[in-house]
């Protein structure tokens, strides 16, 4: 690393990434789908996040898997992957890791299956670990382990234990209380939060009067989601400052504005999705766009930036005619 870095480098978890942005898994395939693109480079990203893998494959579900709704899109794509071994053995191997950092994603149906899938990472060149939390337990009705605390922290517990890897928790924004839910992950052993994951939503076929996804739902992401996304990493960002726990920041983020508003809100990092899909070099627009937004405000630097949101104070509740 030169003495003089980019204002782009962000540090995150004691890495160094290129670029605040992390392409976001599920989006990229295993971290090859995009350099056939031509224009694209791994050297726009601060790091690759790579599909969600289980310990051994899965086939995912039925079609139809993905759908497009207004400003966003629907997927139940069902973990289709080929296993931690082979992703270890044979994918991890044809990896550049001098260009970017390379995040695996851990998914898992019990605590079981995610500790040993971490644990397998843990014995391997990837650079951090990623929680998939949203997935369901099928040893508790198949209710998401994200959506309960005293799970989500079993989960973060579990991997904690099985790496020494930084461990980034993926949390859903299909609960209650996800600042509370970040703290007790916190205090369960996360280095990090991704923040969101994708909202629950259904798309219907009024002729056959049938969900069109095969899953029957599927998750919501694209700039339809973001203003959630937004003000969930804002609450989660008033746990994580008073520990010095980043945030990539994720939902929707389609622009140097979306992204710059996620930093300011409390993400060290920010996670590009869906955007992907239409504009496979948004990645090169958005840092163009950063940049000079921290040259025309004077800032050296990203991390000047993160969690710089000046709330408004709510006016005097006043009674009476």
């Amino acid at each position: 690393m030169s003495n003089n870095p980019s204002p782009l480098h962000t540090e995150f978890c004691g890495m160094t990434f290129n670029t605040p942005i992390v392409l976001l898994s599920g989006c990229v395939g295993f971290g090859e789908e995009y350099t056939r693109v031509n224009g694209f480079s791994n050297r726009d990203t601060g790091a690759v996040c790579l599909k969600g893998t289980t310990l051994e494959p899965r086939m995912g579900n039925a079609p139809h898997r993905v759908y497009e709704t207004p400003d966003g899109m629907l997927n139940a794509i069902g973990l289709q992957n080929p296993g931690v071994d082979k992703v270890v053995s044979e994918i991890l191997p044809t990896l550049d890791f001098s260009e970017t950092r390379f995040i695996a994603n851990v998914s898992g149906s019990s605590v079981e299956e995610y500790y040993e899938v971490t644990r397998r990472f843990d014995d391997s060149p990837i650079d951090a670990i990623e929680i998939n939390i949203s997935c369901p337990n099928v040893k508790e009705g198949g209710v998401a382990f994200g959506n309960d605390p005293a799970m989500s922290a079993r989960v973060v517990e579990a991997c904690r234990n099985a790496t020494r890897k930084p461990l980034i928790t993926k949390l859903s924004p299909n609960q209650t209380d996800i600042a509370g839910n970040a703290q007790g992950c916190i205090e369960a052993g996360s280095d990090a939060f991704s923040v969101i994951n994708t909202l629950m939503g259904m798309a219907v076929d009024i002729e056959s009067r049938v969900p069109v996804i095969g899953n029957n739902q599927g998750g919501l992401s694209g700039p339809a989601i973001k203003p959630v996304a937004l003000l969930k990493v804002h609450q989660v960002y008033q746990v994580c400052r008073e520990h010095n726990i980043p945030i990539i920041g994720q939902g929707g983020i389609t622009t140097a504005e979306d992204a710059l508003e996620f930093i300011i809100a409390g993400a060290s990092a920010i996670g590009i999705g869906t955007a992907l899909f239409y504009d496979p070099l948004v990645c090169k627009k958005i840092n163009t766009g950063i940049l000079d937004y921290l040259q025309r405000h004077d800032l050296p630097s990203i991390d000047r930036l993160v969690g710089t949101l000046q709330l408004h104070q709510p006016s005097p509740v006043r009674c009476g005619c």
